[in-house]
């Protein structure tokens, strides 16, 4: 309730006069206006930032797709890829790769096989790439572990001989520019043996 300011009696709502001395009745100050909203500064200016990196991220992400694409099109276009019976070769701008050819992996392994061993058509690769050759052949025998062990460490006298048991054994060559792997192992009343020889070539 308001008073009047000169006399202090209590003043009628909405009077402009005092109804005991006659003084004007002061005037009902104004609401305040609220203070202008300031802008925000923080929230636009950080989505604008990570929509831009998405964006960028999509992009790169689209040249790295498509530039795969481009580079496999390129490398199959330029591939092939022959087939007689189960032997298969495949040629391509980084080297070649030719896989169950027991004949053409003996000829090229470049090592003496065990005699009387026969080749076998699983697991036999001839591959090149740059300046590495590799030939992987597998062969069974019906001679004893220790016999072709015995055979192979007199063809190489300063490789490694690792043997687990009577049942296996491996030997390694120490050459990294022309290494040889020879993994023997029983299986029944056999012996299967896989030779792996790298040859590097020198880059002079």
């Amino acid at each position: 309730m308001a008073f009047c300011n000169s006399c202090g009696t209590a003043l009628v709502p909405g009077a402009q006069f005092c109804n005991k001395c006659g003084a004007a009745t002061a005037a009902t100050p104004a609401t305040p206006a609220p203070p202008p909203a300031q802008p925000s500064t923080g929230g636009g200016s950080a989505l604008k930032v990570i929509l831009i990196v998405v964006a960028v991220i999509v992009v790169i992400g689209v040249i790295g797709i498509a530039t795969i694409g481009i580079i496999g099109y390129s490398i199959a276009k330029k591939s092939h890829v022959t087939q007689e019976g189960e032997h298969v070769r495949v040629e391509t701008p980084f080297g070649t790769i030719s896989a169950n050819d027991p004949d053409q992996a003996v000829k090229d392994l470049g090592v003496d096989v065990y005699p009387g061993a026969q080749a076998q058509k699983q697991g036999a690769a001839d591959l090149t790439f740059g300046p590495v050759h590799t030939v992987t052949a597998n062969f069974e025998s019906s001679d004893p572990v220790g016999k072709v062990c015995d055979f192979y460490k007199s063809k190489f006298p300063v490789a490694t001989v690792k043997s687990s048991d009577q049942n296996r054994c491996t030997v390694v060559t120490n050459d990294p520019q022309n290494s040889v792997t020879i993994n023997v192992e029983a299986v029944g009343d056999t012996s299967k043996f896989q030779i792996v020889h790298v040859t590097k070539k020198s880059s002079n």
